[in-house]
């Protein structure tokens, strides 16, 4: 909570504490990212690490372990992993692969991500980035073919909506569906009924 606003809930604020509020929140944030031993970026498909790496480093002087939530790197002549841990969602190890660019060096992991979703984070254990202020290239977006624009959509509408407190997509459609049964069975006595 913003030491602005200290115990007022994010839709109780004016825009323009709203506003300061996400500001103050994107600073913390990039602070935190900027500590980690990585930098990292992602789409919808794929999530990219870059871990930098001592001048001259070699693929044949790394270690690198992709498992299906699992990331870990470590130079061979070091007992310590550069970076370890759990996946924050399932990858498809056969179409993800990691590269070291010699001209940085950088050893590069990029790696396809199974659920369609947007990460808070790489590894479980670091700091989340707040997903419901991504917003995609409007280019890209309309680049999508159909199916994938409308889940882009959709999952954009239900992080504005869950942002705001408000019910998601699915939470809608099924207090659309109960209040259809209800009117359809008035004889019923709804009275606990509840959408979960």
């Amino acid at each position: 909570m913003s030491e602005l606003t200290p115990n007022k809930p994010y839709d109780d604020m004016t825009k323009e504490e709203q506003t300061a509020h996400d500001a103050k929140e994107r600073e913390r944030e990039k602070a935190e990212q900027a500590a980690l031993p990585y930098q990292w970026t992602q789409d919808l498909q794929t999530v990219t690490v870059s871990v930098p790496l001592p001048k001259g480093t070699k693929g044949k002087d790394v270690n690198v372990v992709m498992g299906k939530k699992k990331l870990k790197a470590q130079l061979k002549s070091s007992n310590e992993p550069i970076l370890e841990g759990e996946l924050f969602n399932d990858i498809i190890s056969d179409e993800s692969s990691w590269t070291i660019d010699p001209s940085f060096p950088l050893l590069k992991y990029s790696a396809h991500i199974a659920s369609h979703q947007w990460w808070p984070h790489v590894l479980t254990h670091h700091p989340k980035i707040d997903t419901t202020k991504i917003v995609p290239e409007n280019s890209k977006l309309e680049d999508l073919d159909g199916e994938t624009r409308t889940m882009v959509e959709k999952m954009m509408f239900d992080n504005r909506q869950k942002a705001m407190g408000k019910p998601t997509s699915d939470e809608l459609k099924k207090m659309e569906m109960l209040e259809k049964f209800k009117k359809a069975h008035p004889e019923m006595d709804f009275s606990n009924a509840k959408v979960s």
